[in-house]
């Protein structure tokens, strides 16, 4: 994807809250029940890489069982494929409709030794993060070696309270809703941290994609945007910092319930 394609997403959306004529707010699209997502990031040398594939698939019979009693709806794991120097290499995550579920899982790991284990004690560096979304939706089934791309922002501070909302309502969820009907995308959600960490203004975009071409698709999907709807630039730049832009990319397994 471009540097700017998902920031382009972000303009049109945001015009919105200024007046400009970009997108009515769409009725139809309501915010959800809260859905929480754990995700632990390794940075784990090359040598280990295989064992932190093994290690992996051993996690999957707790996660599983979460998944089979209604505790998670959904769990994966990721590997990075476009590297930072100090970055992650590796992440696992679940979701809960739930704090609880998020916490109950995490627990049983910690009870089992399974956050001790050698390879990831051979891991550089190690973070985590508990994310909420109140917009979001999911394929279920499982999905093997997909693709997924997360955008991160951060808005400014005088942006309007309800920007998210405004901008989740306007058209990520209309733009999402129309990729997964047509089987490009199998997930997609906007999450802020639950647990802040970072900047409180920061948000991230985030979408599982069906194959590479499926990101080709999404690519042409916001092309298309572009072209029938040229008004966006200055709106951007007056609500959105676009200097705490990131992206990633990733070659993840996901199952959702």
């Amino acid at each position: 994807m471009k540097k700017y394609a998902l920031a382009a997403v972000c303009a049109f959306a945001v015009a919105t809250l200024t007046g400009a004529p970009v997108f009515a707010q769409n009725s139809e699209v309501k915010e959800k029940p809260p859905m929480y997502s754990y995700v632990g990031n390794w940075a784990v040398p090359r040598a280990q890489w295989a064992e932190m594939e093994k290690n992996t698939a051993a996690d999957q019979k707790i996660l599983d069982k979460a998944l089979a009693s209604g505790t998670l709806i959904g769990y994966g794991s990721d590997v990075v494929l476009v590297h930072e120097a100090d970055g992650a290499t590796h992440d696992d995550w679940w979701s809960a409709m739930s704090i609880a579920g998020v916490l109950n899982v995490l627990e049983q790991f910690y009870q089992g030794g399974g956050t001790t284990v050698p390879v990831l004690g051979a891991a550089t560096k190690h973070w985590d993060n508990i994310w909420v979304s109140t917009y979001y939706n999911w394929h279920p089934g499982s999905y093997k070696g997909v693709y997924t791309r997360v955008g991160s922002y951060k808005l400014k501070a005088d942006a309007p309270s309800d920007a998210i909302d405004a901008l989740s309502k306007s058209l990520l969820v209309p733009f999402f809703e129309k990729l997964m009907a047509s089987g490009a995308i199998h997930e997609y959600e906007v999450d802020t941290q639950y647990i802040h960490k970072d900047n409180p203004n920061m948000f991230t975009m985030v979408y599982i994609a069906a194959n590479a071409e499926a990101l080709d698709k999404v690519d042409a999907a916001l092309r298309d945007l572009l072209k029938s709807n040229p008004l966006m630039g200055p709106t951007f730049d007056s609500m959105v910092d676009f200097s705490a832009h990131r992206d990633d990319l990733a070659r993840t397994n996901a199952t959702y319930k």
